[in-house]
């Protein structure tokens, strides 16, 4: 019950803002899409990004097996998504990057705190690390339909992230007034990033609401059976096993979201799995970790 508390409580506000925008569209107020995505991907997150590596604290050697374990997981997902992508006829630019990166960030290392502590979260920061590096490379490849490999890496948010690893690995800090006001920024990312994601749910097709349900539970028993035969296979301990399955099926992150809006993906579809996966995850989740504990 606990648990299922704690998941709710990080939920919720999910479902608040995102319901704010919502209702800001429905009742016919003016909302400036281009513009705040902008603003949120370029100046919010790649804030947001750098400071949550940099503060962390990480055991090399976690960071070593881990990291490996955590890339050919997402080699799995990758595999078994396109595959899956192209069964069922889903477009892969909206579909396929929002399938393999979940949110690891917002929803996972809370999580992975509470379950199994400061060495949880430990473990928890290395997958995000990986995630983030891999999404805002090869997921905006993805979603961008291809082109050259350099649109990616003139994101924001990937030189964010590439400094914030190097930050970590050395253990440096910016000072004290640079990283306060880092945070002050990054703040605004995320309370921005869920209402314009209630402004998208308000352009949803009712169809669209319904494959995202079956869609959602299907990628969450990939992911978790993936996580877990990557984990075995490099003989991780088992909390680093554990969180290693929490991360990789937490629910579709908000920045896919944003990353269709922005590249010209079908946005509302993904809108539609950020929304239902999270909302499922008030149980898969709980599920999942009482079978991990």
């Amino acid at each position: 019950m606990q648990l299922v508390l704690t998941v709710l409580e990080i939920t919720a506000p999910v479902a608040v803002l995102a319901l704010i925008g919502f209702l800001w569209v429905k009742t016919g107020h003016e909302y400036r899409l281009e513009f705040v995505t902008r603003l949120s991907m370029t100046l919010g997150v790649p804030c947001l990004i750098f400071t949550a590596l940099m503060k962390t604290t990480i055991d090399p050697k976690a960071l070593a097996a881990l990291s490996l374990a955590a890339l050919v997981g997402y080699a799995g997902l990758t595999a078994l998504f396109w595959g899956l992508c192209r069964v069922l006829g889903l477009n892969m630019r909206t579909y396929l990057a929002p399938l393999i990166f979940g949110n690891t960030g917002n929803l996972g290392l809370p999580l992975a705190l509470f379950a199994f502590g400061e060495a949880g979260l430990g473990y928890a920061v290395v997958i995000f690390a990986v995630m983030a590096v891999l999404s805002f490379t090869f997921g905006l490849w993805l979603v961008a339909g291809g082109g050259s490999p350099m649109r990616a890496v003139k994101e924001p948010m990937v030189g964010a992230t590439l400094l914030g690893a190097l930050f970590l690995w050395q253990g440096w800090q910016t000072p004290v007034w640079i990283t306060r006001s880092l945070d002050l920024v990054g703040q605004m990312a995320i309370p921005l990033m869920l209402i314009t994601l209630g402004v998208a749910i308000a352009r949803i097709p009712p169809q669209g609401v319904f494959r995202a349900v079956w869609v959602s539970l299907l990628r969450v028993a990939i992911c978790v059976a993936v996580a877990w035969g990557a984990g075995v296979w490099f003989g991780l301990e088992p909390v680093a096993l554990a969180v290693l399955v929490l991360q990789l099926s937490t629910p579709v992150a908000v920045t896919s979201y944003m990353l269709a809006e922005k590249y010209g993906a079908d946005a509302p579809q993904v809108a539609g799995l950020v929304i239902i996966s999270t909302l499922l995850s008030v149980v898969t989740l709980p599920l999942t970790l009482a079978f991990l504990i």
